[in-house]
């Protein structure tokens, strides 16, 4: 298999994961808190629903004592029609743009991807060992103010 197809075999992979934890195409754009009592909270955003597109941000209530940002991190696009999820990028301001550059050859590109997608994948089937899921998840609500 080429690493073209294993990382589409991935992304295949990280929809059903996300799917069954989640059900991802059943939330409004929003911020969502899934506490499962272990002091790891997941925050799951939902940043926009498209036709064709969805785009969410997983990510722990622990910030980076450098940044002050989430961290771990991964940004995901759905995409609908294909049957993907792609983790775009992992950790705060770093798209794979940042990491190895907007000239890389695609050899650097594809194994980038194939990196963050398996750290997506790992991650999924962690907060699935850990409870996290659907029962879990509640909607948190802005006030305004």
């Amino acid at each position: 298999m080429s690493r073209l197809g294993w990382l589409i075999g991935l992304q295949e992979e990280n929809l059903a994961l996300l799917q069954r934890l989640f059900a991802p195409a059943e939330l409004a754009d929003g911020t969502y808190l899934s506490c499962v009592g272990d002091g790891l909270d997941l925050r799951l955003e939902v940043l926009a629903n498209h036709r064709y597109t969805q785009e969410l941000r997983l990510s722990y209530l622990l910030c980076d004592p450098l940044t002050g940002q989430p961290d771990p991190s991964a940004h995901v696009r759905l995409y609908r029609d294909a049957g993907l999820a792609e983790a775009t990028h992992c950790y705060v301001g770093r798209r794979w743009q940042d990491v190895i550059g907007l000239d890389a050859p695609a050899r650097q590109i594809i194994g980038h991807r194939l990196r963050m997608n398996t750290f997506l994948g790992k991650w999924l089937g962690y907060l699935s060992r850990q409870g996290h899921g659907v029962a879990t998840l509640r909607r948190q609500i802005r006030l305004p103010g």
